[in-house]
């Protein structure tokens, strides 16, 4: 269900409740949706605006879980394991 739509400062938001705590904020997006409709997965939500701090072209995700802000890419995948690497080479 969409929750939010509008400006904040200079930024286009929408935001989405996706229920069981689970809300998605994109920026900038301008969307004609009111806020309280109801979308499915691949639903046309709105259009990548300007504004905000992510550059011309670019699309913000941010993800909230119970109130918390969680890596987005947990909801496209996963993150990559981290790999070490070594930090030095002896000098001889």
């Amino acid at each position: 269900m969409i929750a939010f739509v509008g400006t904040v400062v200079d930024r286009p938001l929408l935001t989405i409740d996706h229920g069981n705590g689970l809300i998605t904020t994109l920026e900038p997006v301008r969307s004609e949706l009111a806020a309280g409709t109801s979308v499915r997965g691949g639903d046309p939500i709105g259009t990548l605006a300007t504004g905000g701090h992510a550059p011309a072209g670019q699309l913000h995700f941010g993800v909230r879980l119970n109130g918390e802000y969680i890596n987005p890419l947990l909801m496209l995948g996963g993150v990559p394991r981290a790999i070490l690497l070594p930090c030095c080479s002896e000098i001889g």
